[in-house]
C-alpha cells in the first residue's frame, strides 16, 4: 500500500524539500543516481562499459513550469551528446529524454517539445547514437506518439516506451511493432486512475507478458525494460519461439538495481542495457524507485535508521 504513497509524494514540494534535506538521503541517491554532473555520468558509462554493458542516458528533471526550463534541459541534452561524440561513445550510449522536461505540459507544450527535442535528437544522429522518448503519465501518451512519429520522418530510429499498466497499451504494441521500431516495454511506474490503468500487479504483469507477446511477434526491436525474472525469462522463451538472434531485441535496467543479473545476461549472450540518471533534479525519479520495490524502500529506511 505504500506504493501510491510514495508515487503522490513524487509529486510533493513540502515533501521533497524534507527528504533533500536530510544527510542521509544523499548517500542513498547514489545508488540510484550516477551523479550530478556530467563528467560523473561518462565515468559511469566507461565504467559499464568496460563490463560488456550498454548504457541510456537520463539528464534528469521533468514537470517543468518555464519555457527557460525547457531550454536548459535542451542544452544539458546537447552537451551530453557532444560528449559521447567527443569520447566516442556513441555505439554503446543513447540518450533517453522526459518531453515534460523538454516543456510539453506549458502553454502550447506540444510544438514546443517538439521544437526543443528535435536539435537533440539531430545531435545524437551525428554521435552516433539515438533517443528514446520516456513515456510519463496517461494525459501525455498522444502527444508523445505524436512527436514520436514526426521524429521517425527523419530520424526512424528514435524509440518509445510504452507501460504495460495503461489499458490502451496493447492497441499501441500493435501500432509499434513494425520493422526498425524499437520499443521499451515497461510495466509503468505513475500513479494512474483505475478507469486508465490497471491496479492490481498481476493484472499488470498479464498485459506485460501480452505486451510483450506483440512486440516479440512482431519486425521492430523490442527492449526488455524489467526487473522481474519470470519476465525475464519469458522474454527469452518468446526470443526463441521467434527465432530471435540475441541482437535482435535487449534487455534494460535501472542502474544500480540486480548488477549481478544484468552481468549475468552479458554472459549469456544477451544485450543488457543500464539506465543511467544523472543530475541535480533526482527528487522525483528517485521516489518512483522506492515505490517500485520494497527492497528499495527498505534500503532507504534502514539508512535512516542506522545513521539516525
Amino acid at each position: 500500500m505504500l506504493g501510491p504513497v510514495l508515487l503522490a509524494a513524487s509529486r510533493s514540494d513540502a515533501i521533497r524539500r524534507i527528504v533533500s534535506a536530510a544527510p542521509v538521503t544523499r548517500p542513498v541517491v547514489d545508488r540510484f543516481v550516477a551523479g550530478e554532473r556530467l563528467d560523473e555520468s561518462m565515468a559511469a558509462v566507461r565504467s559499464l562499459n568496460q563490463r560488456g554493458l550498454e548504457v541510456t542516458l537520463d539528464h534528469l528533471g521533468e514537470d517543468i513550469t518555464d519555457p527557460a526550463e525547457a531550454l536548459r534541459t535542451r542544452d544539458a541534452y546537447l552537451a551530453l551528446a557532444e560528449a559521447l561524440k567527443d569520447l566516442g561513445l556513441g555505439a554503446r550510449a543513447e540518450m533517453s529524454v522526459k518531453l515534460s522536461a523538454f516543456g510539453q505540459a506549458l502553454a502550447g507544450g506540444h510544438d514546443l517539445a517538439l521544437a526543443n527535442v528535435t536539435p537533440v535528437v539531430e545531435a545524437a544522429a551525428e554521435a552516433g547514437t539515438t533517443v528514446t522518448l520516456d513515456m510519463e503519465d496517461h494525459t501525455t501518451v498522444d502527444s508523445t506518439l505524436a512527436i514520436l512519429a514526426e521524429l521517425r520522418k527523419k530520424f526512424p530510429q528514435t524509440g518509445a516506451v510504452l507501460q504495460s499498466y495503461l489499458f490502451r497499451t496493447e492497441d499501441d504494441c500493435h501500432a509499434l511493432a513494425g520493422e526498425g521500431s524499437r520499443v521499451r516495454l515497461v510495466k509503468g511506474a505513475y500513479k494512474e486512475p483505475a478507469s486508465v490503468a490497471y491496479q492490481d500487479k498481476r493484472e499488470v504483469d498479464l498485459a506485460y507478458v501480452r505486451c510483450l507477446k506483440i512486440l516479440m511477434a512482431g519486425e521492430g526491436y523490442p527492449m526488455i525494460g524489467s526487473h522481474d525474472p519470470r519476465m525475464v525469462a519469458i522474454a527469452q522463451e518468446l526470443g526463441r519461439r521467434h527465432g530471435r538472434k540475441l541482437d535482435e531485441y535487449e534487455f534494460q535496467m535501472l542502474y544500480g538495481i540486480r548488477e549481478a543479473e544484468q552481468e549475468r545476461l552479458v554472459a549469456d549472450g544477451h544485450r543488457m542495457r543500464v539506465y543511467i540518471p544523472y543530475g541535480t533534479d533526482w527528487y522525483g525519479y528517485f521516489m518512483r524507485r522506492l515505490a517500485e520495490r520494497p527492497a528499495n524502500l527498505t534500503f532507504f529506511l534502514r539508512s535512516l535508521a542506522t545513521r539516525g
